[in-house]
């Protein structure tokens, strides 16, 4: 036996919580994942694993080794995936998360072209404004819109982004331009609760950032229903330049305060850290870059 299927063995009962889940997910039977995972400790010549009745848990040594143990195997996997990818076919099931206002929108034709161009491949695509927990859900990789802090993940820049805080023609004639962000804590606004910083929205003035407290008629989960209240003369309205642009263009909605936008964020494909690209998720992500990088996200 192999000290890499060792350490395979062993990263699954960390990340399964237990020895029979692990043995299931690796279609192993329990005794044999306990014996490799016994060969490895006894190789290394310490404990990794507390184990009771009910549950195991790291040992401090365990710890550092399961974080280590983590790079060196994605590093094999991902050297595996790339030399064997030109001969993978992108054929099965790809389950990708992706949040309702994209999905509504621009990614939705992306969706369709892909599967255009691989017809073996079989989507299920779940949209909701929310972070899913890829391991736990069974997600193959998520898109998301934000800035990302879950080093756990790993991730691929799809495409750039910025934020803008907008209103309609008719709230500004009601309430005023605000001049500098301060002004918006005593303006109603519309607030976005998947916005990273929900009330508290974040801006940059030479090169310091500055945060401003908010609040208004409407907080909503939704970029879609938040928009909406922007068209229906509610109030401010921080989102990304994209889910607003024809609105923007149309003169539907006006941008406001652009000289105190933070940088330029990044949509992201990210996938779970100890799993290697495979050759489905790997032209669902290239497929993607390519698509918002053509402009076909803005036809």
């Amino acid at each position: 036996m192999d000290a890499i299927t060792r350490m395979r063995c062993f990263i699954q009962v960390v990340d399964s919580k237990g020895f029979s889940a692990a043995a299931r997910e690796m279609g192993r039977s329990k005794a044999l994942v306990s014996k490799y995972v016994g060969e490895l400790e006894d190789e290394l010549g310490v404990r990794l694993l507390n184990r009771t009745t009910r549950q195991v848990s790291l040992t401090e040594v365990g710890e550092a080794y399961y974080k280590e143990a983590i790079e060196i195997l994605q590093r094999i996997d991902d050297l595996q995936a790339s030399v064997q990818s030109s001969h993978q076919e992108v054929r099965g099931r790809l389950r990708v998360s992706a949040p309702r206002s994209m999905g509504d929108d621009s990614l939705n034709r992306a969706m369709m072209q892909f599967l255009k161009q691989y017809p073996e491949i079989n989507l299920d695509l779940r949209l909701e404004d929310r972070f899913v927990d890829l391991v736990e859900e069974g997600f193959d990789l998520a898109v998301r819109v934000s800035q990302l802090e879950d080093s756990s993940l790993i991730a691929r820049k799809i495409a750039p982004f910025r934020t803008v805080v907008c209103a309609s023609p008719k709230v500004i004639e009601a309430h005023g331009a605000p001049r500098v962000p301060s002004d918006l804590a005593s303006r109603p606004c519309i607030i976005d609760t998947n916005y990273r910083y929900k009330q508290n929205w974040a801006f940059q003035n030479d090169g310091e950032r500055l945060s401003v407290s908010v609040n208004g008629p409407l907080e909503v989960n939704s970029a879609a229903a938040a928009r909406e209240a922007a068209l229906c003369d509610l109030g401010f309205l921080r989102t990304p330049q994209f889910f607003v642009a024809e609105d923007l263009e149309a003169g539907r909605l006006v941008t406001l305060l652009e000289d105190y936008e933070e940088p330029m964020r990044g949509i992201h494909a990210v996938y779970p850290h100890r799993r290697h690209l495979s050759a489905k998720v790997r032209a669902f992500v290239d497929f993607l870059v390519d698509w918002f990088s053509s402009g076909a996200a803005k036809a």
